[in-house]
Protein backbone atom coordinates (compact mmCIF):
# COMPACT_ATOMS: atom_id res chain seq x y z
CA UNK A 1 0.00 0.00 0.00
CA UNK A 2 1.84 3.13 -0.60
CA UNK A 3 2.21 5.77 1.94
CA UNK A 4 -0.85 8.06 1.04
CA UNK A 5 -2.83 5.44 1.04
CA UNK A 6 -1.98 4.58 4.29
CA UNK A 7 -2.04 7.75 5.94
CA UNK A 8 -5.68 7.77 4.27
CA UNK A 9 -5.76 4.80 6.34
CA UNK A 10 -4.75 5.84 9.62
CA UNK A 11 -6.88 8.84 9.60
CA UNK A 12 -9.97 6.44 8.74
CA UNK A 13 -9.48 4.06 11.53
CA UNK A 14 -9.02 7.45 13.95
CA UNK A 15 -12.53 8.96 12.53
CA UNK A 16 -14.17 5.61 12.90
CA UNK A 17 -13.22 4.65 16.54
CA UNK A 18 -14.36 8.04 17.22
CA UNK A 19 -17.90 7.54 16.24
CA UNK A 20 -17.66 4.26 18.23
CA UNK A 21 -19.24 3.89 21.63
CA UNK A 22 -17.75 1.75 23.79
CA UNK A 23 -14.76 -0.86 23.97
CA UNK A 24 -15.85 -3.84 21.75
CA UNK A 25 -16.92 -1.21 19.03
CA UNK A 26 -13.99 0.09 18.89
CA UNK A 27 -12.11 -2.98 18.94
CA UNK A 28 -14.16 -4.31 15.99
CA UNK A 29 -13.58 -0.93 14.28
CA UNK A 30 -9.81 -1.07 14.36
CA UNK A 31 -10.08 -4.82 13.46
CA UNK A 32 -12.16 -4.30 10.54
CA UNK A 33 -9.76 -1.20 9.13
CA UNK A 34 -6.21 -2.76 9.79
CA UNK A 35 -7.44 -6.15 8.21
CA UNK A 36 -8.46 -3.77 4.95
CA UNK A 37 -5.68 -1.68 5.46
CA UNK A 38 -2.99 -4.70 6.11
CA UNK A 39 -4.86 -6.58 2.33
CA UNK A 40 -5.63 -9.08 5.58
CA UNK A 41 -8.06 -12.15 5.07
CA UNK A 42 -8.47 -12.20 9.18
CA UNK A 43 -7.89 -9.48 11.98
CA UNK A 44 -8.69 -9.80 15.72
CA UNK A 45 -7.87 -7.61 18.52
CA UNK A 46 -7.36 -8.70 22.37
CA UNK A 47 -6.79 -7.41 25.77
CA UNK A 48 -4.76 -9.11 28.43
CA UNK A 49 -6.47 -9.60 31.71
CA UNK A 50 -3.39 -9.22 34.06
CA UNK A 51 -5.26 -10.71 36.89
CA UNK A 52 -6.36 -13.92 35.18
CA UNK A 53 -3.23 -14.38 33.18
CA UNK A 54 -4.59 -14.51 29.70
CA UNK A 55 -5.47 -12.57 26.40
CA UNK A 56 -9.07 -12.34 25.87
CA UNK A 57 -9.91 -11.97 22.25
CA UNK A 58 -12.81 -9.01 21.97
CA UNK A 59 -13.63 -9.56 18.05
CA UNK A 60 -12.47 -11.36 15.25
CA UNK A 61 -12.83 -10.16 11.58
CA UNK A 62 -12.69 -11.36 8.02
CA UNK A 63 -12.29 -14.82 7.17
CA UNK A 64 -13.06 -16.82 10.65
CA UNK A 65 -11.40 -20.57 11.16
CA UNK A 66 -13.61 -23.30 12.76
CA UNK A 67 -14.54 -22.29 16.17
CA UNK A 68 -14.05 -18.34 15.78
CA UNK A 69 -16.83 -15.81 16.28
CA UNK A 70 -16.65 -12.42 15.11
CA UNK A 71 -17.31 -11.52 19.12
CA UNK A 72 -16.66 -14.45 20.93
CA UNK A 73 -18.00 -14.64 24.44
CA UNK A 74 -15.14 -17.00 26.07
CA UNK A 75 -12.23 -16.56 23.49
CA UNK A 76 -9.45 -17.08 25.63
CA UNK A 77 -5.66 -17.52 25.90
CA UNK A 78 -3.41 -18.42 28.43
CA UNK A 79 -0.61 -15.75 28.73
CA UNK A 80 2.77 -18.29 29.25
CA UNK A 81 1.41 -19.38 25.66
CA UNK A 82 2.57 -15.77 24.20
CA UNK A 83 5.13 -15.03 26.53
CA UNK A 84 6.15 -11.88 24.22
CA UNK A 85 3.28 -10.11 25.57
CA UNK A 86 4.97 -9.62 28.51
CA UNK A 87 8.11 -8.28 27.13
CA UNK A 88 6.08 -5.37 25.11
CA UNK A 89 8.07 -2.92 27.70
CA UNK A 90 11.58 -4.79 27.45
CA UNK A 91 14.04 -1.81 25.55
CA UNK A 92 13.81 -3.85 22.57
CA UNK A 93 10.06 -2.73 22.07
CA UNK A 94 10.07 0.35 23.77
CA UNK A 95 12.34 2.20 21.47
CA UNK A 96 15.88 1.11 21.98
CA UNK A 97 17.98 -0.52 18.79
CA UNK A 98 15.06 0.73 15.95
CA UNK A 99 13.71 -2.40 15.74
CA UNK A 100 9.78 -1.79 15.27
CA UNK A 101 6.95 -2.60 18.19
CA UNK A 102 5.37 -5.50 16.09
CA UNK A 103 6.34 -8.70 14.33
CA UNK A 104 5.62 -10.99 11.42
CA UNK A 105 5.33 -15.06 12.12
CA UNK A 106 4.48 -16.86 9.38
CA UNK A 107 3.71 -20.72 8.96
CA UNK A 108 7.14 -22.50 8.77
CA UNK A 109 9.40 -24.22 11.14
CA UNK A 110 11.81 -21.09 11.36
CA UNK A 111 11.74 -17.38 12.32
CA UNK A 112 10.34 -15.07 9.43
CA UNK A 113 13.45 -13.30 8.41
CA UNK A 114 11.36 -10.38 8.93
CA UNK A 115 10.09 -10.41 12.32
CA UNK A 116 13.41 -9.34 14.31
CA UNK A 117 15.83 -11.36 16.23
CA UNK A 118 13.88 -13.34 18.88
CA UNK A 119 10.23 -12.75 17.85
CA UNK A 120 9.57 -16.47 16.87
CA UNK A 121 6.98 -17.74 18.33
CA UNK A 122 6.16 -21.40 18.21
CA UNK A 123 2.49 -21.37 19.55
CA UNK A 124 1.46 -18.59 16.66
CA UNK A 125 2.85 -20.18 14.42
CA UNK A 126 0.91 -23.74 15.52
CA UNK A 127 -1.98 -21.76 15.17
CA UNK A 128 -1.44 -20.45 11.95
CA UNK A 129 -1.33 -23.65 10.37
CA UNK A 130 -3.91 -24.91 12.44
CA UNK A 131 -5.98 -22.31 11.10
CA UNK A 132 -4.82 -22.37 7.33
CA UNK A 133 -2.88 -19.09 7.37
CA UNK A 134 -0.29 -17.98 5.89
CA UNK A 135 1.43 -15.59 8.05
CA UNK A 136 0.17 -13.01 10.91
CA UNK A 137 1.58 -9.43 12.26
CA UNK A 138 1.41 -8.62 16.09
CA UNK A 139 1.54 -5.33 17.38
CA UNK A 140 0.81 -4.83 20.98
CA UNK A 141 -1.45 -2.20 21.77
CA UNK A 142 0.05 -0.39 24.88
CA UNK A 143 -1.75 2.18 26.79
CA UNK A 144 -0.80 4.79 29.41
CA UNK A 145 3.22 2.51 29.40
CA UNK A 146 1.31 -1.06 29.66
CA UNK A 147 1.08 -3.69 27.08
CA UNK A 148 -2.93 -3.39 26.89
CA UNK A 149 -3.53 -6.03 24.64
CA UNK A 150 -2.56 -6.62 20.68
CA UNK A 151 -3.64 -6.26 17.02
CA UNK A 152 -3.23 -9.87 15.14
CA UNK A 153 -3.54 -9.13 11.34
CA UNK A 154 -3.55 -12.81 9.22
CA UNK A 155 -3.29 -13.38 5.60
CA UNK A 156 -4.05 -16.99 3.94
CA UNK A 157 -0.96 -19.23 2.87
CA UNK A 158 -1.25 -18.40 -0.93
CA UNK A 159 -1.05 -14.50 0.18
CA UNK A 160 2.31 -12.59 0.39
CA UNK A 161 4.10 -12.87 3.35
CA UNK A 162 4.26 -9.88 5.41
CA UNK A 163 7.54 -7.72 5.65
CA UNK A 164 8.90 -5.31 8.16
CA UNK A 165 7.42 -2.65 6.68
CA UNK A 166 3.89 -4.45 7.18
CA UNK A 167 4.64 -4.72 11.34
CA UNK A 168 5.87 -0.61 11.37
CA UNK A 169 2.55 0.04 9.86
CA UNK A 170 0.96 -2.26 11.99
CA UNK A 171 2.48 -0.45 14.99
CA UNK A 172 1.27 3.20 14.04
CA UNK A 173 -2.39 1.57 13.83
CA UNK A 174 -1.94 0.08 17.07
CA UNK A 175 -1.12 3.15 18.53
CA UNK A 176 -3.89 4.94 16.99
CA UNK A 177 -5.92 2.21 18.34
CA UNK A 178 -4.30 2.61 22.18
CA UNK A 179 -5.27 6.38 21.38
CA UNK A 180 -9.55 5.43 20.78
CA UNK A 181 -9.17 2.74 23.93
CA UNK A 182 -7.78 5.17 26.34
CA UNK A 183 -10.76 7.56 24.81
CA UNK A 184 -13.79 5.30 25.69
CA UNK A 185 -11.91 4.62 28.76
CA UNK A 186 -12.50 7.69 29.98
CA UNK A 187 -15.86 7.95 29.02
CA UNK A 188 -16.76 4.62 30.28
CA UNK A 189 -15.23 6.51 33.49
CA UNK A 190 -16.46 9.55 33.14
CA UNK A 191 -20.61 7.65 33.08
CA UNK A 192 -19.32 4.83 36.45
CA UNK A 193 -18.89 8.74 38.41
CA UNK A 194 -22.51 9.59 36.96
CA UNK A 195 -24.21 6.85 37.90
CA UNK A 196 -22.55 5.63 40.82
CA UNK A 197 -22.86 6.77 44.62
CA UNK A 198 -19.29 7.87 45.95
CA UNK A 199 -19.54 6.35 49.22
CA UNK A 200 -20.93 2.62 48.43
CA UNK A 201 -19.95 2.26 45.07
CA UNK A 202 -23.36 0.90 44.20
CA UNK A 203 -25.53 2.75 41.75
CA UNK A 204 -27.07 6.17 42.42
CA UNK A 205 -30.63 7.81 41.86
CA UNK A 206 -30.14 8.78 38.51
CA UNK A 207 -28.81 5.08 37.63
CA UNK A 208 -32.31 3.57 39.04
CA UNK A 209 -34.15 6.39 37.41
CA UNK A 210 -32.70 5.10 34.34
CA UNK A 211 -32.92 1.88 34.81
CA UNK A 212 -36.46 2.01 35.76
CA UNK A 213 -37.61 3.64 32.61
CA UNK A 214 -36.02 0.73 30.81
CA UNK A 215 -37.21 -2.43 32.24
CA UNK A 216 -40.97 -0.51 32.60
CA UNK A 217 -41.14 -0.40 28.85
CA UNK A 218 -40.38 -3.75 28.89
CA UNK A 219 -43.12 -4.54 31.39
CA UNK A 220 -45.17 -2.75 28.91
CA UNK A 221 -44.04 -5.03 25.94
CA UNK A 222 -43.81 -8.45 27.99
CA UNK A 223 -44.98 -8.65 31.06
CA UNK A 224 -42.22 -9.04 32.50
CA UNK A 225 -42.24 -8.67 36.46
CA UNK A 226 -40.71 -5.57 38.01
CA UNK A 227 -40.00 -4.90 41.51
CA UNK A 228 -38.28 -2.44 43.81
CA UNK A 229 -36.99 -2.73 47.27
CA UNK A 230 -37.11 0.91 49.17
CA UNK A 231 -35.23 0.19 52.35
CA UNK A 232 -34.43 2.88 55.33
CA UNK A 233 -31.65 2.17 57.38
CA UNK A 234 -32.74 2.72 61.09
CA UNK A 235 -30.80 4.65 63.74
CA UNK A 236 -28.50 6.66 61.24
CA UNK A 237 -28.90 10.05 63.01
CA UNK A 238 -28.45 7.96 66.44
CA UNK A 239 -25.10 6.96 65.41
CA UNK A 240 -24.29 10.44 63.94
CA UNK A 241 -25.19 12.25 67.03
CA UNK A 242 -23.15 9.57 69.43
CA UNK A 243 -20.16 8.61 67.01
CA UNK A 244 -20.22 11.15 64.61
CA UNK A 245 -20.42 11.03 60.91
CA UNK A 246 -17.37 8.61 59.83
CA UNK A 247 -19.32 6.33 61.85
CA UNK A 248 -22.64 6.85 60.52
CA UNK A 249 -20.86 5.93 57.14
CA UNK A 250 -19.05 2.96 57.46
CA UNK A 251 -23.02 1.64 58.67
CA UNK A 252 -24.24 2.88 55.43
CA UNK A 253 -21.03 1.05 53.92
CA UNK A 254 -21.94 -2.18 55.70
CA UNK A 255 -25.19 -2.13 54.85
CA UNK A 256 -24.21 -1.09 50.65
CA UNK A 257 -22.61 -4.24 50.82
CA UNK A 258 -25.21 -6.56 52.49
CA UNK A 259 -27.82 -4.67 50.15
CA UNK A 260 -24.96 -6.06 47.16
CA UNK A 261 -24.67 -9.19 48.29
CA UNK A 262 -28.64 -10.05 48.66
CA UNK A 263 -29.33 -8.77 45.49
CA UNK A 264 -26.98 -10.78 43.91
CA UNK A 265 -29.61 -13.69 44.34
CA UNK A 266 -31.67 -11.87 41.95
CA UNK A 267 -30.35 -12.01 38.54
CA UNK A 268 -29.62 -8.43 37.48
CA UNK A 269 -31.02 -6.68 40.06
CA UNK A 270 -29.80 -3.29 40.47
CA UNK A 271 -28.51 -2.05 43.78
CA UNK A 272 -28.65 1.56 44.43
CA UNK A 273 -28.08 4.28 47.14
CA UNK A 274 -30.74 6.92 46.96
CA UNK A 275 -29.31 9.40 48.95
CA UNK A 276 -28.91 9.68 52.76
CA UNK A 277 -30.22 6.55 54.16
CA UNK A 278 -32.40 4.83 51.54
CA UNK A 279 -31.11 2.24 49.30
CA UNK A 280 -33.39 0.14 46.93
CA UNK A 281 -32.97 -2.78 45.06
CA UNK A 282 -34.68 -3.23 41.49
CA UNK A 283 -34.87 -6.68 40.00
CA UNK A 284 -36.86 -7.37 36.37
CA UNK A 285 -37.93 -10.91 35.72
CA UNK A 286 -37.46 -13.00 39.27
CA UNK A 287 -41.77 -13.29 40.62
CA UNK A 288 -42.37 -11.52 43.30
CA UNK A 289 -42.14 -13.53 45.64
CA UNK A 290 -38.64 -14.09 45.40
CA UNK A 291 -37.99 -10.54 45.18
CA UNK A 292 -40.02 -10.99 48.57
CA UNK A 293 -38.19 -13.66 50.14
CA UNK A 294 -34.55 -11.59 49.42
CA UNK A 295 -36.30 -8.29 50.67
CA UNK A 296 -36.60 -10.88 53.99
CA UNK A 297 -33.90 -12.22 54.04
CA UNK A 298 -32.03 -8.62 54.01
CA UNK A 299 -34.32 -7.26 56.71
CA UNK A 300 -32.67 -9.88 58.82
CA UNK A 301 -29.18 -9.65 58.00
CA UNK A 302 -29.37 -5.97 58.87
CA UNK A 303 -30.49 -6.70 62.25
CA UNK A 304 -27.19 -7.97 62.92
CA UNK A 305 -24.91 -5.07 61.77
CA UNK A 306 -22.83 -3.24 64.32
CA UNK A 307 -24.46 0.25 64.88
CA UNK A 308 -27.69 0.03 63.23
CA UNK A 309 -31.29 -1.34 64.22
CA UNK A 310 -31.90 -2.71 61.04
CA UNK A 311 -33.73 -1.59 58.11
CA UNK A 312 -37.55 -0.25 57.35
CA UNK A 313 -38.24 -2.10 53.82
CA UNK A 314 -41.05 -1.61 51.55
CA UNK A 315 -41.66 -4.06 48.22
CA UNK A 316 -43.87 -3.13 45.26
CA UNK A 317 -44.12 -5.30 42.15
CA UNK A 318 -45.96 -5.75 39.12
CA UNK A 319 -46.24 -9.47 40.14
CA UNK A 320 -48.95 -8.19 42.58
CA UNK A 321 -52.19 -6.90 42.31
CA UNK A 322 -51.24 -3.11 42.79
CA UNK A 323 -52.86 -2.27 39.62
CA UNK A 324 -51.42 -0.89 36.31
CA UNK A 325 -47.91 0.89 36.33
CA UNK A 326 -47.86 3.20 33.60
CA UNK A 327 -45.23 5.17 35.07
CA UNK A 328 -41.68 4.79 36.97
CA UNK A 329 -43.29 7.97 39.56
CA UNK A 330 -46.39 5.03 40.87
CA UNK A 331 -43.61 2.02 41.12
CA UNK A 332 -41.49 4.72 43.23
CA UNK A 333 -44.83 5.99 45.71
CA UNK A 334 -45.84 2.53 46.00
CA UNK A 335 -42.46 1.14 47.29
CA UNK A 336 -42.08 4.55 48.89
CA UNK A 337 -45.13 4.32 50.87
CA UNK A 338 -45.13 0.57 51.77
CA UNK A 339 -41.38 1.06 53.31
CA UNK A 340 -43.35 4.31 55.43
CA UNK A 341 -45.56 1.70 56.83
CA UNK A 342 -42.89 -0.32 57.75
CA UNK A 343 -41.31 2.55 59.54
CA UNK A 344 -44.11 3.80 61.55
CA UNK A 345 -44.71 0.15 62.59
CA UNK A 346 -41.08 -0.61 63.26
CA UNK A 347 -41.36 -3.75 61.34
CA UNK A 348 -38.74 -6.16 61.20
CA UNK A 349 -40.07 -7.72 57.80
CA UNK A 350 -40.64 -6.21 54.45
CA UNK A 351 -44.69 -4.38 54.04
CA UNK A 352 -45.44 -5.33 50.53
CA UNK A 353 -47.65 -3.17 48.63
CA UNK A 354 -51.07 -5.23 47.32
CA UNK A 355 -50.54 -8.06 50.03
CA UNK A 356 -50.96 -6.75 53.63
CA UNK A 357 -51.87 -3.07 52.44
CA UNK A 358 -53.48 -1.41 49.03
CA UNK A 359 -53.67 1.03 47.21
CA UNK A 360 -51.01 3.18 49.11
CA UNK A 361 -49.99 5.33 45.83
CA UNK A 362 -53.56 6.62 45.91
CA UNK A 363 -53.68 7.74 49.93
CA UNK A 364 -52.29 10.70 51.69
CA UNK A 365 -48.38 10.59 50.86
CA UNK A 366 -46.13 11.44 53.79
CA UNK A 367 -45.92 15.45 55.36
CA UNK A 368 -43.77 17.45 52.65
CA UNK A 369 -41.19 17.91 55.47
CA UNK A 370 -40.55 13.60 56.10
CA UNK A 371 -36.86 13.42 54.84
CA UNK A 372 -38.35 9.75 53.36
CA UNK A 373 -40.55 10.98 50.40
CA UNK A 374 -39.17 10.40 47.42
CA UNK A 375 -37.76 13.34 45.05
CA UNK A 376 -40.40 13.88 42.32
CA UNK A 377 -39.22 12.91 38.88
Amino acid sequence: MADDARLQAVVGLAQAMAAACGRREVARVAAERARTAMAGTFAAVSVWERDRGQLRVLVNDGELAEGEEPQPADECYPVHDFPEITEFLHERWAGGGGEPHAWVERATAEPSPSAGEGAYCHQRVAALRRRGRGSCVVAPIVLHGRAWGELYVARGPADPVFTRADAEFATVLAAVLASGVAQTERLEEVRRLAFTDPLTGLGNRRAVDMRLDEVLERHRADGSVVSLVVCDVNGLKEVNDAYGHDAGDRLLERFGSLLSRCGAILPGALAARLGGDEFCLLAVGPPADEVVRVAGELCVRALDLDGGRGVACGVASTGDPIGPVRSARRLLRLADAAQYRAKAAQSVKPVVAGREIVHLADETPPPPGDRRRFRGR
